[in-house]
């Protein structure tokens, strides 16, 4: 049989290195490192095959083995468990751009040398610290303890001694929500904390710039220059997005607004900037070198102009994706850059599938985990989508009005298969799809690709034109303002499964292309089903309950058949962030939920502090609590209805405790029990304290409870032995943070738990956990089916 082509054989590593990496990304839990290793070389021996398939699994098994033993090296620095919530002394330097917020600043620190008792310790690498009461901040940092040493305002690559008090890595875990532990292991971060800067703990001390970190010392050089010049204008934060690649700068009201008129994508460091950027350079080079080979011809004979320019454009491309972040889709076009003047200058031209596949591999390579990273999946298929349906891309000739015509043409074309093409990913990953994005975008990219952008960069050097640049921004604004308000400007749908999701996308591909009118019909009607999919609900007569991860809060979703009820939104961690927002928001869209209910159970933030967030989204619906100064909107005893099937009742506060003024927040938490058709029932339960658990009880001796959310995130001075006595639960969820200062769940409670046989699950451990009455002895932990390698408590199995 004829031997393989090279060329064949090297598209099928490349695919190979996409598929062994894709696969290890699933493991639940990490191998020993020699079990990479046989991966690895098991790749090397079926090379021998000389066949398609050997290149594959060649590939495949290399990569596997590769970023297996990646991952086995970073799991080895991660932070012993005795380690957590001690004072550890710590030298080191400040190795990203600090991000300042109301209760202080954020920033990366790379240890150096680290102490406990005046014993040298092993830290990870790399931490996560916060360091509160910010040089912008006066008086006491919010949660009760006093500030003695603020902030002084951190600068990239300066070294510093202080104390921090850390925790492994761990974020909050939902289904569709954000991977906090995954954005954390990607960044080489294992433990996270916060400097002791308390009036018992020793004073910070600033040991001078060490100049290791040169490019983030510059990025936030130019920051602070353009936050100086443009002061409180929201499109300072825009402009430093698109100069340095600090989005965080953007406000949370503008990222709506841009994912609504899907221009989100332009408002961060993107290919189409760092093409331009490289276009413009290369133009430049070849000016220069062109003035100057004539003085000196031995510059054209050894470095002819082509090479010079293009070389010269990639160089200036990296060195702009670098300063703005380096981010995946700035990764993605410098290689793709790279492998394109390669090729012309090398007189040679691969297929694009080959370039495409090749660029994949390469940025997979340098980063195994971009492959989780949306922006990934975005880049690469709108990349694919393009090389396909237009791989010979004619210049335009003629006059500057031709060219201009043929570039509009271009523009509208390529928009529009981008809108089509890219509608069911991103409904996956995001669950919403911006119906006015094509008509946003023709304005927005020529806009901000060729005035906005350009005038941030150009600010560096001469720094009034940041406020033109400002200008400009504030220009655009209006006219996508407008455009988000049009009625259906945003296609809300639930995120479908996955292969649901895969099929849909295929099918925006065939009706994207230049194809025969049936395979575009085909196309459409591959679509079609993610269009009409709904999330599966319990049967007629049964509910469920997903108690959401939120730290330390408390946020349930209830679902029937037909309807769903919210009882808390979670809390509000600080002025600019809340759980409403971040994680029971999209969580409900993700699911297509519009709450017909919301009950807030008490006034305190951790179970209302997302009730803004909530309200503001769903404004019909109804709103029963125990603080609202509308007693139409009070939770009172004797409360009643009923949705298909399934009984609500409000047992919790009753007249009594509405007359009694002096009674605490914790003790007028509304209770509600919810029952099936066949009996199953849960309590919701707020902070009740042991006393009205008690009186609870007794005027209910014959209630039984088959899930009960604990009262008080597991406090001590809730969940009596009166209350477990008398409901007997088969189950209990406590929702509380990791490591939360309180120590809930309290001990004592959970030998009460144990005692009792009372099967319990925690938030820390089992992330949102979802609970239906049809299968009484099941319970889901989104820890349990959603558990990667990366995860908190994936090394302990």
């Amino acid at each position: 049989m004829p031997e393989t082509p090279r060329a064949w054989r090297g598209g099928w590593a490349l695919a190979g290195v996409v598929l062994g990496t894709a696969t290890q990304l699933q493991q639940s839990g990490l191998w020993a490192w020699w079990g990479y290793v046989a991966v690895a070389l098991g790749g090397l021996w079926v090379l021998a095959w000389r066949r398609r398939l050997a290149w594959l699994f060649a590939g495949a098994a290399l990569a596997f083995g590769g970023t297996g033993l990646r991952a086995v090296a970073l799991a080895d620095e991660g932070l012993a468990p005795a380690l957590e919530g001690r004072d550890i002394a710590v030298i080191g330097r400040v190795s990203s751009l600090p991000v300042m917020g109301t209760q202080g600043e954020r920033f990366e620190f790379l240890v150096e040398r680290a102490r406990l008792d005046g014993e040298p310790v092993r830290l990870p690498p790399r931490l996560l610290l916060g360091w509160y009461g910010g040089p912008q901040r006066d008086g006491d940092r919010p949660g009760g303890w006093t500030v003695a040493h603020r902030s002084p305002g951190l600068v990239a690559g300066e070294r510093w001694a202080f104390e921090v008090r850390l925790k492994r890595a761990h974020g909050s875990l939902n289904p569709h929500g954000f991977d906090r532990e995954r954005w954390l292991w990607e960044r080489g971060i294992l433990a996270t904390g916060y400097v002791r800067a308390g009036p018992r703990d020793p004073a910070p001390e600033r040991l001078g710039q060490s100049g290791r970190h040169p490019v983030d010392l510059a990025r936030q050089r130019v920051a602070e220059a353009m936050a100086e010049r443009l002061g409180d204008s929201r499109a300072a934060g825009v402009l430093a997005a698109l100069a340095v690649g600090e989005q965080s700068a953007i406000e949370r009201e503008d990222w709506a607004l841009f994912r609504d008129t899907g221009v989100a994508h332009l408002m961060a460091i993107s290919g189409l900037h760092v093409t331009l950027f490289a276009w413009l350079a290369t133009a430049l080079i070849a000016w220069g070198w062109r003035r100057a080979t004539p003085r000196w011809p031995a510059l054209a004979l050894r470095w002819p102009r082509p090479v010079v320019a293009g070389w010269g454009g990639v160089a200036c491309a990296a060195a702009y994706a670098m300063f703005s972040g380096w981010g995946v889709p700035s990764q993605r076009t410098v290689l793709m850059l790279a492998v394109v003047v390669g090729l012309r200058l090398s007189v040679r031209r691969w297929p694009w599938p080959a370039v495409w596949l090749l660029v994949m591999a390469a940025v997979l390579v340098l980063d195994p985990w971009a492959m989780l990273s949306a922006g990934f999946w975005l880049s690469f298929v709108a990349v694919g989508i393009l090389f396909a349906a237009d791989p010979a891309r004619a210049v335009a000739a003629g006059g500057l009005a031709s060219r201009g015509a043929e570039a509009f043409r271009r523009l509208l074309r390529e928009q529009s298969l981008m809108t089509v093409a890219l509608a069911p990913l991103t409904l996956l990953l995001f669950g919403q799809v911006s119906v006015v994005g094509l008509i946003a975008n023709l304005i927005a990219i020529p806009w901000v690709t060729l005035v906005i952008t350009p005038l941030a960069l150009l600010g560096v050097l001469a720094p009034p034109l940041w406020t033109v640049a400002a200008w400009a921004v504030e220009a655009l604004a209006p006219l996508l303002q407008w455009l988000a308000a049009w009625p259906g400007a945003v296609l809300q749908r639930p995120v479908p499964p996955l292969p649901l999701a895969l099929i849909a996308v295929a099918g925006g591909v065939l009706l994207a292309l230049r194809l025969p009118a049936v395979a575009r019909a085909a196309g459409a009607l591959l679509v079609l089903p993610v269009l009409l999919w709904s999330p599966p609900r319990p049967p007629e007569g049964e509910f469920e309950v997903m108690a959401l991860d939120v730290g330390q809060g408390g946020a349930v979703l209830v679902r029937t058949a037909r309807h769903a009820l919210l009882y808390d939104t979670g809390p509000r961690w600080n002025p600019e962030a809340d759980a409403g927002d971040r994680i029971v928001l999209p969580l409900l869209r993700a699911l297509g939920e519009r709450p017909d209910t919301v009950v807030v159970s008490h006034r305190d933030s951790d179970h209302s502090g997302g009730a803004e967030a909530v309200r503001a989204a769903f404004p019909d619906a109804r709103w029963l609590s125990s603080y609202d100064e509308d007693p139409a909107r009070h939770c009172q005893a004797g409360q009643r209805w009923t949705w298909d099937g399934v009984d609500f009742e409000v047992l919790h506060p009753g007249p009594r405790e509405w007359a009694d003024r002096g009674l605490s927040t914790n003790a007028m938490s509304c209770v509600l029990r919810i029952a099936s058709r066949q009996g199953a029932s849960a309590w919701l339960t707020g902070d009740i304290p042991a006393a009205q658990e008690v009186r609870l009880a007794l005027s209910r001796p014959n209630e039984r409870a088959t899930l009960l959310m604990a009262p008080h995130h597991g406090s001590a001075s809730s969940s009596s032995p009166v209350l477990l006595n008398s409901l007997r639960p088969r189950w209990v969820i406590v929702q509380s943070g990791y490591r939360n200062r309180f120590g809930h769940p309290a001990r004592v409670v959970v030998e009460r738990y144990e005692e009792k046989g009372i099967d319990w699950v925690a938030s820390p451990g089992c992330g949102a956990a979802t609970w239906r009455s049809e299968v009484p002895d099941n319970l889901w932990c989104e820890r349990g089916g959603r558990r990667r390698y990366w995860h908190y408590g994936a090394e302990e199995r």
